[in-house]
């Protein structure tokens, strides 16, 4: 299991689809993801995460309660030639640190164990605070697109950053 000085992670077990589903139906954590899912939608993404044996996918919790932070994953990125780095973190844990070290610790899983030598995540421009997320956790400003009928910021990080 992963975990850092306050947090650990696990694979995606199918006892977690109520707490995903109370992160995909919350309307500030999908502002910027394409606003809320319904149910079968949810569903569907769930059973993707648990039968993909591409992208790994983790819950966050809290070391301490077990309670439930959000999710990370790392996997193919829309392009299908990077490796992407994405997360999604309930409101009553954001502004306090727990994304900056679930991220760091992301990448540092992605460098050390997996062998990458780059990573790359995307975020809305719109959406400040994951892009301060993004440079704090090391990660630098690459580029813009338009996705999603939306700007996004593409970030970078090397092995060697």
């Amino acid at each position: 299991m992963l975990e850092t000085t306050r947090c650990h992670f696990r694979n995606v077990q199918k006892s977690d689809l109520p707490d995903v589903k109370r992160l995909y139906k919350n309307e500030k954590v999908r502002e910027y993801l394409g606003g809320v899912r319904q149910d079968d939608t949810i569903t569907a993404l769930f059973e993707d995460m648990l039968s993909d044996s591409n992208d790994l996918h983790w819950t966050i919790r809290e070391k301490q309660t077990d309670q439930f932070i959000g999710l990370i994953s790392i996997g193919l990125h829309h392009d299908s030639n990077e490796v992407e780095l994405s997360y999604q973190l309930l409101p009553d844990w954001w502004g306090r640190g727990y994304a900056t070290e679930a991220v760091q610790s992301i990448i540092q899983f992605a460098f050390d164990e997996l062998n990458l030598s780059r990573l790359v995540a995307e975020t809305q421009t719109a959406n400040t605070p994951s892009c301060r997320l993004l440079e704090r956790a090391g990660m630098k400003f690459e580029k813009k697109v338009i996705r999603f009928e939306a700007e996004q910021a593409i970030y970078y990080i090397g092995q060697t950053e």
